[in-house]
């Protein structure tokens, strides 16, 4: 079964972006194939006139009606997941997500936004007729770490939330495939995402 990692955010490399690669890499190596589609990537034009007939926007849409699953990525800016998101979201039909799995995340500068994933986002993604929406993780610039050598790092508390987030998504899936989860694999920390892009520091919350 796939599984979509969508990213909401404009900048990339970005903290959303590095989050949502780590868990795609952590549900590999449980078995579980996956895509990218960063929303930031589509032609901005037809995005914003909803323009079905773009080929890179028909793809995107039909990426997100293949995938099983959904990871959705975004920084909070004013109390919300980001426009960008927003208008891919509302180039989905009224039940784009039915039938999926969905695990939101966002990422911040500090505790003031933690509950924005339920408040904002958490609605739209049942109003598209997602199966199970996952309990949201939101992490602050504090409980992320990025370094050049050992990749992206999480601190104890957004760690078990990210992990349990992950044996959620991935055991759910199995139930849809009439399988039992397999073990977790061993993981080195730090873990190690996204090192082919450079990091920028002005990043750090997006």
């Amino acid at each position: 079964m796939s599984i979509l990692l969508l990213g909401g955010s404009p900048q990339l490399p970005s903290s959303s972006s590095r989050l949502l690669l780590h868990i795609g890499e952590q549900l590999a190596l449980q078995g579980h194939s996956y895509a990218k589609l960063h929303v930031r990537d589509l032609p901005s034009r037809a995005l914003l006139l909803a323009d079905y007939d773009d080929a890179a926007i028909a793809s995107a849409v039909r990426a997100v009606a293949d995938a099983d699953a959904i990871v959705i990525a975004t920084p909070i800016y004013k109390a919300s997941y980001t426009g960008l998101l927003k208008a891919f979201l509302d180039l989905l039909p009224q039940d784009g997500l039915a039938g999926k799995l969905v695990l939101p995340l966002a990422t911040g500068g500090g505790h003031a936004h933690t509950l924005a994933l339920d408040y904002a986002l958490r609605p739209v993604l049942h109003a598209l007729g997602a199966k199970q929406v996952f309990t949201s993780i939101y992490a602050n610039a504090q409980q992320l770490a990025w370094h050049e050598e050992g990749g992206l790092s999480l601190d104890a508390p957004i760690a078990a939330r990210v992990q349990a987030g992950i044996e959620e998504l991935s055991g759910g899936l199995f139930v849809l495939q009439g399988r039992r989860p397999s073990a977790p694999a061993e993981v080195p920390h730090p873990v190690r995402s996204l090192q082919d892009q450079p990091y920028a520091a002005h990043y750090q919350a997006a």
